[in-house]
């Protein structure tokens, strides 16, 4: 069986459920993959999905990789090229980030307008990929006509969103309340450690973005808080159900 996809999805914190939903589908291990790295990180799989989503070919990758796992830029963005190459036109990225606006909440879905690069290395860094030009515009990282998109759909089903600037971090600490406050001075809403390599390849490469941060944890603030991975898993689970019905119905209608 065969498929032709113009979309793909990062199956990333508060998207797992919609692998499940995937019909007509077929899946190829990472490890049965030529390059393809393996994730290391707990809650994460590893497996590209081809199949249906609703009436829409779609392509899914369940677990992404990480530079605080020890992979390099290349690495951690190898999958998106190979995206490319397979005639990727749209991809929706999901992450957990923690949160710095107060006018967030634990749980919130913040749909991403922006994001700013706080890594040590850059995705781009060393010989330029054809894909692209050598100094690639930035201007629309995140797609204005999904966003909007993506924001009436929300109103539609009476589900609650924010909209937020997302700062991209090494890991694989939680942040310091310190550096909360200080990314939240720097213009950032949430803070992540995903995400961004892969926009700024999928960007390179002409492909159209849409990301959305689940809220999991909430920093910066007067009375510091304590986080773990499995709490931070936890709130991911309650905002999946949102999530998931909003990109479901996004891919129904690109």
């Amino acid at each position: 069986m065969t498929t032709s996809p113009k979309t793909a999805i990062i199956l990333g914190t508060g998207l797992g459920q919609l692998a499940s939903e995937v019909t007509d589908s077929y899946e190829f291990s990472y490890k049965e993959i030529p390059n393809f790295p393996v994730s290391t990180v707990e809650g994460h799989a590893g497996k590209l999905i081809f199949g249906k989503l609703g009436d829409k070919d779609i392509m899914a990758m369940e677990g992404r990789f990480h530079f605080y796992e020890g992979y390099d830029m290349k690495q951690v963005t190898f999958p998106i090229r190979v995206m490319h190459e397979l005639g990727i036109e749209r991809l929706f990225v999901s992450n957990a980030s923690g949160g710095m606006n107060p006018e967030f909440k634990i749980g919130d879905l913040m749909i991403i307008t922006d994001h700013i690069n706080f890594f040590p290395e850059h995705p781009l860094r060393g010989k330029n990929f054809p894909t692209g030009p050598r100094f690639p515009d930035m201007h629309e990282a995140y797609d204005h006509k999904l966003i909007q998109m993506a924001d009436e759909i929300a109103k539609e089903k009476n589900i609650r969103i924010v909209h937020g600037v997302y700062m991209g971090v090494q890991g694989p600490t939680f942040e310091t309340p310190a550096e909360y406050r200080m990314y939240h001075k720097m213009g950032a809403d949430a803070v992540g450690m995903s995400t961004v390599p892969e926009v700024i390849v999928a960007r390179h490469s002409g492909i159209k973005v849409f990301g959305i941060s689940v809220i999991t944890d909430l920093g910066g603030f007067d009375v510091p808080v304590e986080v773990s991975h499995e709490e931070v898993q936890e709130a991911a689970n309650m905002a999946q159900p949102h999530m998931t019905e909003i990109m479901r119905e996004m891919i129904k209608r690109s």
